[in-house]
C-alpha cells in the first residue's frame, strides 16, 4: 500500500508550489521609462522583485517534493524488482513523464527567477528615439511553470501509487513451497 502520509506531504508540498508560481506570475516586475530630474536622460523604473522570491520558492518546494518521491521508490532503479504487470508498466511511463514535466516546471521557474531579477537601467540622450530597453519576463513564464507543476504533482502521485502496487505484488522465483519433506523419489 502507498504510503498515505507521503502523498499527503508531496500534495501539500506541490500545493504550495502551485500558489507561489500563481502568485509570481501576478506579481512579477513591469518597468517604466522615467526621465531623471533635468530631463536630459532616462532610465527604467521597476517595481516590485517579490516574483523572484516566490518563483525560487516554487523552485525549491518543487525540488523536495520530486527528491521525496523519489527516494520512497528509490528511483524506480533501485530496491527490490517489481511485479511484472500493469502496474509496473504504468510506473514506467509514469516515471518518464513525470521527469519530463519536473524538468520543464523547474526551467520554467527558474528562467522566470532570473529574467525577473535581472533589471536593465540604460541611459539614453532622452530625445533620442531609442528609448532605454527595460528587459521583463514575458507574460505566461510563471503560468507555463505551475501549469507544469500541476501536471508534474499529479503524475507523481500516480507514479508512486502504481510503484508500490508493482513493488507489493513481486514474488520471488521459487518463494514457494519447496517441497521438501514431501516424499521421496526412487
Amino acid at each position: 500500500m502507498a504510503s498515505k502520509l507521503l502523498l499527503i506531504t508531496v500534495f501539500i508540498l506541490d500545493l504550495i508550489a502551485f500558489g507561489l508560481a500563481v502568485a509570481a506570475e501576478q506579481r512579477r516586475s513591469i518597468a517604466r521609462v522615467v526621465p531623471d530630474s533635468d530631463q536630459y536622460y532616462s532610465h527604467c523604473v521597476y517595481n516590485s522583485d517579490i516574483a523572484t522570491g516566490y518563483g525560487v520558492g516554487a523552485f525549491l518546494f518543487l525540488l523536495v517534493s520530486q527528491i521525496l518521491i523519489m527516494v520512497a521508490s528509490r528511483c524506480f532503479c533501485c530496491g527490490k524488482p517489481l511485479s511484472p504487470g500493469g502496474s509496473r508498466a504504468c510506473a514506467v511511463v509514469l516515471f518518464i513523464i513525470c521527469w519530463v514535466f519536473f524538468f520543464i516546471a523547474e526551467v520554467c521557474l527558474l528562467a522566470g527567477s532570473v529574467e525577473n531579477a535581472y533589471h536593465t537601467k540604460y541611459r539614453t540622450i532622452y530625445n533620442v528615439d531609442n528609448p532605454p530597453s527595460c528587459e521583463m519576463v514575458r507574460k505566461g513564464v510563471f503560468a507555463a511553470g505551475a501549469a507544469f507543476i500541476f501536471f508534474t504533482a499529479i503524475i507523481s502521485e500516480f507514479y508512486y501509487i502504481n510503484y508500490s502496487s508493482a513493488r507489493e505484488k513481486f514474488q520471488p522465483y521459487g518463494g514457494g513451497e519447496t517441497g521438501v519433506g514431501l516424499g521421496t523419489y526412487k
